[in-house]
Formats: structure tokens, C-alpha cells, sequence
């Protein structure tokens, strides 16, 4: 299950950056949403899969004595998943104004545009 999972990183990672790289914006903002996904699933992998009980120690014992599953990793993608929406919505929106306001989302395009 963990090599499907860092194969699945590699991808995202991989088609994130070939998105990054091309002229429009749309695709700008559609592979900054796969690095992003990518970087969640890398944590994700870094923190171990493993399924387990939460980690609540009962009453009477001072230490865990089952498998848990570890809270940190889970809590850094649920923070890091709130703001890449804050991010990509700002992002759409500023989009949507760049275009109606040049006409195009080609970079090369707004580019020339800023120095008439």
C-alpha cells in the first residue's frame, strides 16, 4: 500500500510541476492544486499508513499497548488542505479578474500587455 501511495506522490508531483510550466494560467493554478495534493499524500506517507485505534490511553494503564494511529501527520494535512482552499479560491478569483480585464490567460500575453 505504500508504494501505491509514493508512486501516486511521484505522479502529482511530476504532473504538477509539467502544469506549472505551461503558459496559462488556469494550468498555473491547476498544478499548484496537484503539488499541493501531492505534498498532503507525501505527509501522509512520511507519518506511516497504519491502522489503528485512536490514541486515548485508558484509566488503567500508564502506556500504549496497541497499535494507534498517529494524530500529528492527520492534523498537518487537515491544516494544510484549509489553507490551499483559502489559496486556490483567492487564486480563481484573481484569475477571473486578470482575464476579464486583459481578455487572455496567456502569460506571454499579460506579459507584453504590462509593457504597452
Amino acid at each position: 500500500m505504500e508504494f501505491i501511495v509514493a508512486i501516486l506522490t511521484g505522479v502529482l508531483y511530476a504532473t504538477g510541476i509539467y502544469m506549472i510550466l505551461r503558459r496559462s494560467l488556469v494550468k498555473l493554478i491547476l498544478g499548484l492544486i496537484l503539488l499541493g495534493n501531492g505534498a498532503n499524500l507525501l505527509i501522509f506517507l512520511v507519518g506511516r499508513l497504519s491502522a489503528g485505534k485512536p490514541p486515548i490511553i485508558p484509566e488503567d494503564s500508564s502506556v500504549f499497548t496497541d497499535v494507534y494511529a498517529d494524530p500529528i501527520p492527520q492534523a498537518l494535512i487537515l491544516t494544510a488542505i484549509v489553507i490551499s482552499f483559502g489559496l486556490q479560491a483567492f487564486a480563481i478569483v484573481t484569475i477571473k479578474r486578470v482575464y476579464k480585464v486583459v481578455g487572455t490567460d496567456d502569460l506571454d500575453i499579460i506579459d507584453r500587455s504590462d509593457e504597452v
